[in-house]
């Protein structure tokens, strides 16, 4: 009697102590609950927060309310809408290198999703920006090399874009930033050229004007490729090629003035600035679907 006695003594104190214990983990669950309220946010809810972030421009908060999202529900309604407009959050936020992480990411994860056309706009837009203060140094100095192939980059991924999506609503503002890249990289090749002629170098100046005109036709530095052509082939003694070009630069430029050729330099520096040139408040974001 006294062994079963201590039994249930010894039971009646193990189901005391669970008890108290269960009370307690209730107790802490709940305490933490109240300390991170958004913990309890179900899928439809932060989702319509990420909406609002977006909307205000708050675009640091919108990105969190994205990232968890995607990370909390991968497999829910919202998740590819979110991956979709994480790649536009993070360009307006000015991190550009996330935005092409993510435009490549989504174009991995849904190569014929509705906004896969969108992934590879913003690719190519993220690929290079003004944001860093480079066009504002540009007016001083050339362009790096490293900033030659971002926007050499950008301007290939755009061309790749249109020619996939050629119906895209994004179209009219790739093309808009493409005129824009070519006659930044043109003006490049001019400036490199200017450095070739000014050193003797004139073959090699030669080589960098007749790249403008052949691989960057239409831009504003033309006629100052075919005024260099014309003033290298000159001093080269190379009288049949110094005509030829000089024939044409006469017969598409007329106005030009080969005595004063750097107005054609600064009156390039007006349609660089307005011809292409996308602010942020350019930039869509993708359509909302309905999940």
């Amino acid at each position: 009697m006294t062994i079963v006695h201590n039994f249930f003594n010894s039971s009646k104190r193990n189901l005391g102590i669970l008890a108290i214990f269960f009370i307690l983990m209730n107790l802490a669950s709940c305490s933490s609950n109240d300390e991170i309220p958004d913990e309890r946010l179900i899928e439809k809810e932060l989702y319509d927060q990420a909406q609002t972030r977006l909307k205000n421009g708050s675009f640091s908060t919108a990105i969190i309310s994205l990232e968890a999202l995607e990370s909390r529900f991968p497999f829910g309604r919202y998740a590819e809408q979110a991956q979709a407009e994480l790649i536009y959050a993070y360009y307006m936020n000015s991190q550009f290198e996330a935005s092409q992480s993510a435009a490549e990411r989504f174009i991995n994860l849904h190569p014929r999703h509705s906004h896969t056309g969108y992934a590879f706009y913003m690719k190519g837009l993220a690929a290079f920006t003004d944001d860093s203060g480079l066009f504002s140094r540009y007016f001083q100095s050339d362009l790096a090399k490293r900033e030659v192939v971002m926007a050499q980059t950008s301007f290939d991924e755009l061309s790749d874009f249109i020619s996939r999506y050629p119906s895209s609503k994004y179209v009219p503002h790739a093309k808009q930033r493409m005129i824009y890249l070519r006659n930044l990289l043109a003006e490049h090749e001019i400036y490199v050229a200017d450095f070739y002629m000014k050193r003797g170098a004139y073959l090699a100046a030669i080589g960098r004007a007749k790249y403008v005109i052949e691989h960057l036709p239409n831009t504003p530095q033309t006629p100052y490729a075919l005024s260099i052509l014309v003033e290298a082939y000159e001093i080269l003694e190379y009288e049949e090629l110094r005509k030829t070009s000089l024939d044409i630069l006469k017969a598409n430029f007329p106005d030009f003035n080969l005595a004063d050729n750097e107005s054609v330099k600064e009156r390039s520096w007006t349609n660089i600035l307005t011809l292409g040139l996308i602010g942020k408040d350019d930039v869509e974001r993708p359509i909302i679907e309905s999940p």
